[in-house]
């Protein structure tokens, strides 16, 4: 909070808010605007002043934040631990938090950042894209599916030497790619600082620290609570179709004659059984 708040000065209201942020983040990360005023002594527009005092847009936003770095915090059982098993099963709560992390996304996602980062997909010579584990299944989506209209973006799952290495290979122009989620190792955070100069950086995230929100020069803010021990990709997959979806908006004609040209070839070779052939 310090270092967002900078050199402003926080009212005498407005810094009960903050301290019951610092002192109960897992209470907080879940409080309504009303439950956070009554825990400060104070009212609740007070509260939404601190939240913008802090560079949110009011109370849902900090407290999307402070729930993601709480979580972030802790380890995948302990997320089982802080989520319960539920009474109504957990095809309802997954659906339930899905959606809940889709409303939240729709009071951020910018259809503007959304067109730069497809523009910075087309103009590039190539793009790289980064992910740990599980949460490289968007970047699998946005590569397989941006080759498949025309364009050259590779999905990297190694680290080590080969990872610097396929960064170290980028060009001024090109573009960087990376999810991070919940828990990301320092890895994909140093190759994005080892990044060329004029290499554009694309960051989903679902924290907004400030040495993120700096290194990137496209920030995505997304939330990934999940229902039970892991993180939810719902958001993140939304956002990569997003961006391809304003990809082929960019030049449809093209984006179909490359993807008539993989179908060709992928007929070519047989890659796939013809409608009504014997599946036995």
């Amino acid at each position: 909070m310090a270092s967002r708040l900078g050199d402003r000065t926080a009212g005498r209201g407005v810094a009960k808010v903050l301290r019951v942020l610092g002192a109960q983040p897992r209470q907080v990360s879940y409080a309504s605007t009303a439950e956070v005023s009554a825990s400060a002594g104070v009212n609740a527009a007070t509260v939404v002043r601190a939240a913008q005092l802090l560079g949110f847009s009011g109370w849902p936003a900090l407290r999307s934040e402070i729930r993601s770095r709480y979580l972030s915090s802790l380890s995948a059982s302990e997320v089982l631990s802080e989520h319960g098993t539920g009474g109504d099963g957990s095809a309802a709560a997954a659906v339930r938090r899905g959606t809940h992390n889709l409303q939240d996304l729709s009071l951020v996602l910018d259809q503007a950042q959304i067109d730069r980062v497809a523009g910075a997909i087309a103009g590039a010579r190539v793009t790289l894209v980064l992910g740990s584990g599980s949460f490289a299944g968007p970047g699998l989506q946005l590569s397989h599916l941006a080759q498949t209209i025309g364009h050259d973006v590779r999905l990297h799952r190694t680290g080590g030497t080969s990872l610097f290495n396929e960064v170290s290979l980028l060009r001024e122009g090109d573009c960087l790619i990376a999810f991070l989620l919940w828990r990301t190792p320092w890895q994909i955070l140093h190759a994005m600082q080892a990044a060329p100069p004029g290499v554009r950086i694309v960051l989903v995230c679902d924290q907004t620290r400030d040495e993120l929100v700096t290194l990137a020069d496209e920030f995505v803010h997304v939330p990934s609570e999940g229902s039970s021990m892991f993180p939810s990709l719902v958001a993140p997959t939304v956002v990569v179709e997003a961006t391809l979806a304003a990809l082929v908006a960019r030049d449809p004609d093209a984006a179909a004659a490359a993807s008539d040209r993989a179908e060709l070839l992928w007929s070519r070779y047989g890659l796939f059984p013809d409608p009504g052939e014997d599946l036995q």
